[in-house]
């Protein structure tokens, strides 16, 4: 009984919870989800409460019965979020994790609406991305042991409860609001459209579903972001009516695009192909082919693109920065519009980063490389895209190899990448270089270095072969970036670029990372029930294979056991050698965690077998099915050669080159391509980056040059061997067709012919046109008939008179060129034309138009003269010009004059500049329409342009040279004189010899004066021109004249110089001679010979001739001459020796010698001299040698020797071969002649030096020089009296004369300004100065010749600072005058007697008469009986004391006073007795 009513308890209680429980859920939540489950776990209620803000509130109860309330965004223990990034590590979205609980867990999911869209009628609550936290962690469970009986009647309990709870769960179900929802359903699917390129579509669908789906549409499984791209898209959600435009549709947007609407009861989607036709013409164009330009309604213009100023193909090397770049002229002009600009390399847009840098400033598109790699090396192309179309151009860039530390070591490895990246494992691969160096690549080392770090690791310590690499031992979470380095005998090499940095993670959280930004996700989300499963063994691992197999290593992989349990797993990998059952754990010390594993120390050529268990918490799980045997070796062999290359001229430095691809190759990684110059064993890569086409444009090849190519291939086993060489070929320009002819007009019309006028086409295929082919048709309104041929042999002129045809029928005309290499595509066609005759006067347009010699700055524009000449003959022409990116208001004259000549050399052009031309043609009528437009044409000169040079021979043949490095086969030279053909053949003889063309003058003479110009067929216009003018004929013709007649040149005329002992020495120097050049010496028309009067040589080496005679006799006057004869070249000079020439000669000859006995002796090197130093000591001296210790030197004045004990002799002074007369400071008594006497047993020699008259003043001068040049600048010093300009000098002499000058003009001595000299200070004083006395003053020292002159300007700030000093001082000297004082007639101390009388008197000065005042002890006294104080005439002060006492005695003062100042003048009175000073005497006696 008891029992029972505890069972009836329990069940009232717990359906009282059940009550409360769905009140409190019907309060909050009208629409919910109800699940029920059977578990293990005793039955717990869970009750959700209202949500605010972003956060849950739960109430769970335990067994106990307590309610715990939590109030938290997220679970305990918060799971790992996951953003989803793109390549360049930019947060793109994120990924929802795969949500597993069990039914006890989970209660509901809700999904949240848009803010402006709510759900009130049934409650709907939006909760995006938010699950309620596991139960299990939010509580505490008790576990009790219990009877078999109690858990019985629990379980029946349970049963019944979980009943009623389906029945109460089954009507709510019939009574929920909820019951009207339902998932998404598409009324109207979006269909598939085909739509032409550059036009706009929509897709359309509509859908069904509540609540209301949110729509997202996808670009082949990529989300579109319509409004990050508005100017591409526009999502447009009206209702339940969905659009997506797609604007101006190019070949990119052919796709699979999908429509996914989503709710919370799930997600559907559905598909629609959408493909973008291309207007083409032929074969079919690639992606980056130009399209035709379509209107753009937008703007209501079509824009045309033009790309100039193109970049060509580029080489770089590694570590350098390349930058490349366009032109892109967009017409017409649009404010605001822009076009897109985007880079490729092969084919592949490239996107900004740190390596990759693009430009777009409105007019030029660059894109700089920075650091480049091999990796950059590629075909780069620059696509323009507009609102009508898009534009391309394309060149090559090739990244050479870096130079490398040790010669012989190979070139790094390129394009690391990294694959199959797992937890603990990534496979890392590369591409082997093009150079091995000295020898074969040995293998690879495999560097690793954690992101954020700058540590690298070499994850090998043996080398690998194989270009592919699995490296274990990964971080789970942590990002590595990888490198490689090849290795060979010679050494290592750089390491590689670093590759893309890789995550070590599990593969599927790598792929909810990589997936797109979800809406809000893209999938449906189950939730699956999974038993608890802790404490389980997992089940063994499936489907083990060997994925890679080589020589250093083994992979293996395989897929995760089913069961597993909610703990991850790890795996131990076991071996067994074949032949043996044992089996050995490979991986002992650590499971790994990725389903990948590589094993490495297998024995080469020996058969394995693998297999692998899986291991957790709970134990190790059963050992998988065994791989089977696997014999460790390479399983992908290197690629077969090539086949044969074939190597075809393409451009003047490239060549193409194109081969057999290898057979049976697995996993092709490329080819590289080598070139060699035939006669060499150098080969060198053509690309550093494999190609995997079996065609290639080799370029930086030499012109003129042969080369031999080979090809290999390359995948990640290695080189293949190199294909057999190609047959040799010389690097030129190939021909091909040339292109359409362009501007077809009309040029004269009449009743049954027209004549018509083209241009050119731009590119002639590397062959000049031999003609051109006309074809025509009928037009009668809308109807055009067929083309007919209307000449059958080629044209000659760009210009064809079109006859037989019928007046006044309309017709269209096209032309095609022709080359050597065949007939182009046909033109387009002409406007319609009538066939009817011309009224008009003015001239037709000018045809032809061409230019040659195209430069820098300068072209040459060439034409013909217009078919219809008007009513007059043309009598000149005009030519426009202007830049190619101006428009029609850009065009200016070319010159001002009119020019009758059928060309013009343009001048003044900018550098790359890109310009167009046209001319009018002139007659007495007027000026005639322009031509077609000539142009663009690029202001540059060709790399290796080389002019027209003249060269004259040594026969003196003049003649015109022109080479060319880039002939091609057919190519001619083609001289022509004014630019017209030369008929005449009398005048120049063309000579040419491969590529080098020399015209001949036979007879140069005016006739020949002209502009001759020279051009190469078969080139791009390769031309130049020379012109020969009156003054350069003239000096080829001395020039000419020379080289006939040869004369040999002299560097230096005859010439004669004197040697000691009074030799003569004939000399001359030739500038150039031979070995067979012979000199004849000839005197007076008599050819001498060596002997003993002449000595002759003849240095050949420096072209010097010498003839030595020992003294001139009388006998040897007249003309000396030296005839050379070299070949026929001859030369002769000559020197003439008579008269007073000849004798002044034989006395120097007769000189030397005597000076030449003379030196034998004592002798004086340098003579008796004076100079006169910076102290102004004047000292005669001389220099002395050949003198021996018993040589007498004797020095002598006025005659009379200076003996050793004179007070002269202490002023001589020998030193080092040189004597000295110190005189000192000079006066007259100095003058006089002084002598110096050599003398020993050799000889003597005498020098003498007059200080007299001429000598004297020669020395004074020389000291006044010295004086004047140490004078200092000019200062000024005021004083009471004026002020004074002096200067310093270090010595003055009373001779020297010093003028002062004012305002350039001499001052006159007078009172107030006075000059002189003190000590060594010249001045100028200037007394009571005043206004007239500024400006400048110089002081004029005499130095001997002009005088140094010293300036001072006293003006401005000096002359006022100086007179301000003045006044001060005048002014204080005034003062000093005039002040009060004390003159005398006081003494200092006065003694007198007691009762006597005294009687002082002082006297005093001052101006004004100063104010008198006497002092005792310091107080003034006062005139009273006893002091009588006197002050007479303003001079006089006296005092007078009656009878004096002792007290009388002190110190007195008598104190004058003015304004001007106070003196006083002291003594001291002191009044003795007679009587006191006879006791003194008594006492001290």
């Amino acid at each position: 009984m008891s029992e029972s009513l505890q069972v009836m308890q329990k069940q009232r209680l717990q359906q009282h919870h059940l009550h409360q429980q769905q009140q409190q859920q019907q309060h909050h939540y009208e629409s919910s989800y109800y699940l029920s489950t059977k578990s293990s776990v005793s039955q717990q209620a869970f009750s959700t409460s209202k949500t605010t803000s972003r956060r849950l509130k739960t109430s769970v109860k335990t067994e106990k019965g307590q309610e715990v309330v939590k109030l938290s965004p997220l679970p305990k223990r918060a799971k790992r979020t996951y953003l989803a990034m793109d390549t360049d590590k930019e947060v793109i979205g994120y990924v929802i994790p795969v949500f597993r609980a069990n039914h006890d867990v989970v209660r509901g999911l809700m999904e949240s609406h848009d803010e402006d869209v709510t759900e009130e009628g049934i409650n709907y609550v939006a909760m995006r991305n938010l699950f309620v936290r596991e139960a299990r962690e939010a509580m505490h469970v008790k576990v009790e042991k219990k009877t078999r009986t109690v858990h019985v009647r629990e379980s029946a309990e349970r049963l019944q409860l979980n009943k009623k709870m389906d029945e109460w769960s089954e009507f709510r179900k019939k009574m929920n609001p909820d019951s009207l929802t339902h998932p998404p359903e598409f009324i109207v699917k979006p269909r598939g459209q085909t739509v032409w390129e550059g036009k706009t579509l929509k897709l359309h669908c509509t859908v069904a579903g509540w609540p209301k789906p949110r729509i997202a549409w996808y670009k082949n499984n990529v989300l579109i972001d319509a409004k990050a791209h508005p100017e591409k898209y526009t999502a447009e959600s009206n209702y339940n009516m969905h659009s997506l435009e797609i604007k101006n549709c190019d070949f990119f947007d052919t796709a699979q695009y999908r429509v996914s609407a989503l709710n919370v009861k799930g997600e559907y989607s559905s598909v629609a192909t959408v493909v973008v036709k291309r207007f083409q013409e032929g074969d079919e164009a690639g992606p980056l082919d130009p399209k035709p330009h379509g209107f753009c309604p937008e703007h209501g213009v079509t824009f045309e693109t033009t790309i100039i100023d193109k970049f060509e193909v580029a080489f770089g090397s590694e570590g350098e920065t390349l930058s490349l770049g366009c032109t892109v002229i967009i017409y017409p002009t649009v404010k605001k519009y822009q076009p897109e600009v985007v880079w490729y390399r092969d084919s592949v847009p490239l996107k900004p980063s740190k390596w990759v840098h693009t430009h777009w400033s409105g007019e030029r598109a660059t894109l700089t490389l920075i650091h480049l790699n091999k990796e950059d090396e590629g075909m780069y192309t620059l696509r323009v895209n507009t609102k009508s179309g898009f534009d391309t151009y394309s060149a090559y860039v090739f990244v050479r190899d870096a130079d490398v530390e040790m010669e012989g070591v190979p070139v790094a490895p390129l394009d690391v990448r990294c694959h199959d990246a797992n937890k603990d494992y990534v496979v890392v691969t590369w591409k082997q270089p093009a150079v091995e160096g000295s020898s074969s690549i040995l293998g690879y080392y495999i560097d690793r270095c954690e992101v954020g770090t700058h540590h690298w690791a070499q994850c090998n310590d043996s080398p690998v072969k194989y270009a592919r690499f699995p490296v274990t031992g990964l971080v789970e979470g942590r990002s590595y970036v990888f490198r490689v380095r090849a290795l060979n005998k010679a050494g290592v090499s750089h390491p590689s670029r670093v590759s893309e940095p890789v995550v070590a993670m599990d593969p599927s959280d790598r792929a909810r990372l990589r997936a797109g930004p979800s809406a809000p996700w893209t999938g449906i989300i189950k939730f699956t029930e999974e038993d608890s499963t802790v404490g389980v063994v997992p089940g063994e691992p499936t489907d083990v294979v060997v994925t890679e197999a080589t020589k250093s290593y083994v992979v293996l992989a395989w897929k995760p056991p089913g069961q597993r349990g909610h703990e991850g797993v790890m795996y131990y990998i076991e071996k067994c050698i074949s032949g043996t059952d044992t089996w050995q754990r490979v991986n002992t010390g650590m499971p790994v965690k990725s389903p990948r594993f590589a094993l490495f120390d297998l024995a080469e050529g020996k058969s394995y077998s693998f297999r692998v268990r899986c291991c957790n918490s709970a134990g190790v799980g059963e050992a998988s099915v065994s791989t089977g045997e696997i014999t460790v070796g390479d399983k992908l062999d290197l690629p077969s050669a090539p086949g044969n290359p074939v190597a075809i001229r393409n451009t003047n430095t490239s060549v193409v080159v194109s081969w057999g691809a290898s057979k049976d190759v697995k996993h092709l990684v490329g080819y590289y391509i080598e070139c060699s110059e035939v006669g060499t064993d150098a080969w060198v890569p053509c690309n550093n980056k494999p190609v995997k086409k079996t065609r290639f444009v080799c370029h930086g090849l030499k012109t003129g040059t042969n080369y031999v190519f080979r090809v290999k291939a390359v995948n990640a086993a290695g080189y293949s061997q190199s294909s057999p060489n190609s047959d040799a070929v010389v690097v030129q320009a190939a021909i091909s067709l040339p292109g359409k002819p362009t501007g077809v007009t009309l040029l004269e019309a009449a009743k049954d012919y027209m004549v018509l006028g083209w241009t050119a086409p731009a590119k002639n295929g590397g062959a000049d046109i031999r003609g051109y082919f006309v074809d025509y048709r009928t037009v009668k309104g809308d109807v055009v008939g067929k083309w007919h041929e209307m000449n059958h042999q080629a044209l000659t002129t760009a210009s064809y008179k079109a006859e037989n045809l019928k007046e006044n029928v309309f017709y269209q005309f096209q032309v095609r060129a022709m080359n050597m290499a065949g007939v182009s595509k046909a033109s387009l066609a002409s406007a319609v034309l009538e066939c009817k005759e011309w009224t008009i006067t003015v001239p037709g347009a000018p045809v032809g138009l061409h230019v040659l010699e195209v430069r820098d700055t300068s072209v040459v524009v060439l034409w013909e003269p217009p078919a219809f000449n008007g009513r007059t003959a043309v009598n000149g022409y005009y030519l426009d010009i202007k830049e190619a990116s101006a428009g029609e208001k850009g065009w200016k004259a070319g010159h001002e004059k009119v020019n009758k000549l059928k060309y013009m050399k343009v001048t003044g052009l900018k550098a790359g500049a890109s310009y167009v031309f046209r001319v009018r043609a002139q007659n007495l009528a007027g000026v005639g329409k322009p031509s077609a437009v000539l142009g663009p044409i690029l202001a540059q000169t060709r790399p290796g342009t080389k002019e027209i040079y003249v060269d004259v021979d040594d026969d003196g043949v003049i003649s015109m040279i022109f080479e060319c490095s880039e002939m091609s086969e057919g190519s001619e030279f083609i001289w022509s004189k004014n630019y017209k053909a030369m008929t005449d053949t009398s005048r120049l003889t063309i000579v040419t010899e491969g590529g080098k063309s020399r015209a001949i003058f036979n007879c140069p003479s005016m006739e020949d004066l002209g502009t001759f110009s020279c051009m190469v067929t078969n080139t791009d216009g390769i031309s130049s021109s020379y012109t020969l003018t009156e003054e350069g004929l003239k000096r080829l013709l001395d020039i000419s004249h020379d080289h006939k007649f040869p004369v040999i040149p002299f560097k230096n005329e005859m010439a004669m110089e004197l040697l000691e002992k009074g030799c003569v020495r004939f000399w001359t120097q030739v500038e150039k001679c031979t070995s067979a050049c012979q000199v004849e010496y000839v005197f007076n028309d008599v050819i001498v010979t060596q002997g003993k009067k002449y000595t002759m040589n003849f240095d050949q080496s420096t072209g010097i001739i010498e003839m030595f005679m020992d003294s001139l006799e009388v006998t040897d006057e007249g003309t000396f001459t030296f005839n050379l004869v070299d070949g026929k070249a001859k030369g002769t000079t000559s020197l003439v020796l008579i008269g007073d020439e000849f004798r002044e000669l034989q006395k120097k000859s007769e000189f030397e010698r005597a000076e030449w006995v003379r030196k034998q002796g004592p002798h004086f090197v340098e003579y008796l001299g004076f100079t006169v130093t910076e102290e102004c000591n004047v000292l005669l001296k001389c220099k002395i040698g050949n003198v021996k210790s018993e040589t007498e030197i004797t020095w002598s004045k006025d005659r009379i020797e200076i003996a050793e004990d004179d007070e002269d002799a202490q002023k001589i002074e020998r030193k080092d071969g040189e004597l000295t007369f110190n005189i000192g400071k000079i006066s007259k008594s100095d003058a006089g002649i002084y002598e110096v006497l050599l003398r020993d047993d050799r000889g003597k020699d005498k020098s003498t030096f007059s200080l007299t008259d001429e000598g004297y003043q020669a020395v004074m001068n020389e000291l006044f020089r010295v004086i004047a040049t140490s004078s200092s600048e000019i200062k000024v010093v005021s004083t009471e009296h004026g002020i004074i300009l002096y200067s310093m000098v270090t010595y003055y002499n009373e001779e020297l004369r010093v003028g002062w000058l004012h305002k350039d003009a001499k001052i006159a001595a007078s009172e107030r300004v006075k000059s002189g000299v003190t000590g060594e200070q010249l001045w100028l004083k200037i007394n009571e100065p005043t206004e007239k006395d500024k400006g400048k003053y110089t002081m004029d020292i005499f130095d001997g010749k002009d005088g140094v002159k010293r300036v001072f300007d006293l003006s401005g700030k000096a002359w006022e600072e100086a007179f301000e000093e003045f006044q001060r001082l005048k002014a204080a000297a005034i003062a000093e005058r005039n002040r009060a004082r004390v003159v005398g007639g006081l003494p200092d101390v006065v003694a007198i007697q007691e009762g006597k009388s005294l009687n002082l008197t002082g006297n005093v000065w001052g101006e004004p008469a100063p104010e008198v005042c006497w002092m005792k002890n310091d107080k003034e006294l006062v005139s009273d009986e006893r002091y009588k104080l006197k002050f007479e005439h303003g001079k006089f002060a006296s005092i007078t004391i009656a009878t004096v006492t002792t007290a009388d005695s002190g110190k007195y003062a008598l104190v004058v006073k003015n304004k001007y100042g106070t003196e006083a003048g002291e003594f001291t009175v002191s009044v003795y007795n007679p009587d006191d000073e006879e006791n003194k005497e008594e006492k001290k006696g």
